[in-house]
C-alpha cells in the first residue's frame, strides 16, 4: 500500500499542471476597424454603403472576418456629426470614410489624429477640406466624382428629351456650399435656359411647398442636385414630380427612385476609389501624401415607366447612350 499511494498522488498532480503549449497560445491578430459616416439615413444611403463594402471586398476585406466596418448615419442632421465621430473614435477606428463636404468638416474637427478619406465632394480645395489636390497634407484625402461640365451635360441631355425646355427648377440643400448650385445655374444661362433656385432645409423639408413654387414659376423640369438633403428625400421628390407631371432628373445615386432619368459621374466608382485609399492607409500610407483622385466615368439610367406616365417619348439616341433602362 505504501508503494501505490504516492504513485496515485503523482498522477493526479500531473493532470492538474497546465500543459506548456496552452500557456503559450498565440494571440489573435488585430482586425483593423474602419469608420463609415454618411450624412443621410441608412435606408437612403444603402446604395453607396453597399458600393463601399463591395469596393473593400474586391480588395480582399470581408466585414467581420478580416476587417470591422463601423457605420454611422446622421439622418440629414449635420449637428450630429461630432457626436457620431466621437462614437467612432471611442471604438478606436484606424480610419474614417466620410461622404459629403459638410460631414468631412465636422469629422475633421472632432478627429484630428485619425486618417479621413472622403467621397461625394464637389471641390475639396474650395470647401477647405485639403490645401491642394496633389498633396492634400494633414490627415485627409479622398476622391471626387464631380466634373465641372456635368451640369451642362445633364441639361443638354434634358433638352434632347424636352426640346421645348425653357425653364428649369434646381432643388438643392441649403446646408451645403453654393458650388454645385452656382455651376448648375451657370450651365443653364449658357444654354439660354432660365433657372429657379430652391433649397431644402434638411431631411424633413416641406416638399409640397417646394413643388408649389415650381408650379408657380411654370418650370418645365426639375433637376435635383447631388446633395445630402436631396438624397434623403429622393423618393418623395420623384413621387411629387410625377404627381404634378413635372419631368425630374437626378444623379445615378438613386436612379431607380422614379426620376425620368439619372445622369452623372459614377458614384460606384467613387466608393471603390475611397475603398482603395482605405486599403493603402491600412497598409501604412499617409493620407496627406495620397493625391485627391478625380473619377469621371458617366452613367445614364432612363426610366421608361416614368416617361410613359408623363407622356414623354425618349429619343432613340438617348436610349442608345443609356447604361441602364428601367422598363
Amino acid at each position: 500500500m505504501r508503494t501505490i499511494f504516492p504513485a496515485v498522488v503523482l498522477v493526479v498532480g500531473t493532470v492538474l499542471v497546465p500543459a506548456p503549449a496552452e500557456a503559450q497560445a498565440p494571440h489573435a491578430a488585430k482586425i483593423p476597424r474602419v469608420g463609415y459616416l454618411s450624412p443621410v439615413s441608412r435606408a437612403a444611403g444603402v446604395h453607396t454603403t453597399d458600393a463601399f463594402r463591395d469596393g473593400l471586398a474586391g480588395l480582399g476585406y470581408v466585414d467581420g472576418k478580416n476587417i470591422a466596418i463601423e457605420a454611422r448615419f446622421a439622418e440629414g442632421k449635420f449637428d450630429r456629426v461630432p457626436e457620431l465621430t466621437r462614437e467612432l473614435m471611442a471604438l478606436n477606428v484606424d480610419v474614417i470614410a466620410v461622404l459629403g463636404a459638410v460631414t468631412v468638416r465636422g469629422v475633421q474637427k472632432a478627429a484630428r489624429d485619425v486618417p479621413v478619406v472622403f467621397a461625394v465632394v464637389v471641390d475639396p480645395v474650395a470647401d477647405g477640406l485639403v490645401t491642394q489636390l496633389e498633396h492634400p497634407g494633414a490627415n485627409t484625402t479622398g476622391v471626387t466624382t464631380f466634373d465641372p461640365q456635368q451640369p451642362a451635360k445633364q441639361l443638354e441631355l434634358l433638352k434632347k428629351v424636352l426640346p421645348r425646355l425653357e425653364r428649369v427648377a434646381f432643388i438643392g440643400d441649403q446646408g451645403v456650399s453654393e458650388a454645385l448650385m452656382n455651376a448648375s445655374e451657370g450651365a443653364a444661362r449658357a444654354l439660354g435656359i432660365r433657372s429657379q433656385r430652391l433649397r431644402l432645409s434638411g431631411p424633413t423639408a416641406d416638399l409640397e411647398k417646394i413643388f408649389a413654387a415650381v408650379r408657380q414659376e411654370h418650370a418645365d423640369a426639375v433637376v435635383a442636385l447631388e446633395e445630402p438633403a436631396i438624397g434623403a428625400n429622393a423618393e418623395k421628390i420623384a413621387a411629387l414630380a410625377l404627381k404634378y407631371r413635372i419631368p425630374a432628373v437626378y444623379s445615378p445615386l438613386r436612379a431607380e427612385a422614379g426620376f425620368l432619368f439619372a445622369y452623372g459621374t459614377s458614384l460606384t466608382d467613387g466608393m471603390r476609389g475611397m475603398a482603395s485609399y482605405i486599403d493603402k492607409i491600412l497598409k501604412g500610407a499617409k493620407p496627406g501624401d495620397l493625391p485627391v483622385q478625380a473619377l469621371r466615368n458617366y452613367e445614364l439610367t432612363v426610366n421608361l415607366k416614368t416617361s410613359r406616365a408623363l407622356g414623354i417619348e425618349v429619343p432613340a439616341e438617348v436610349l442608345k447612350r443609356a447604361n441602364h433602362v428601367i422598363q
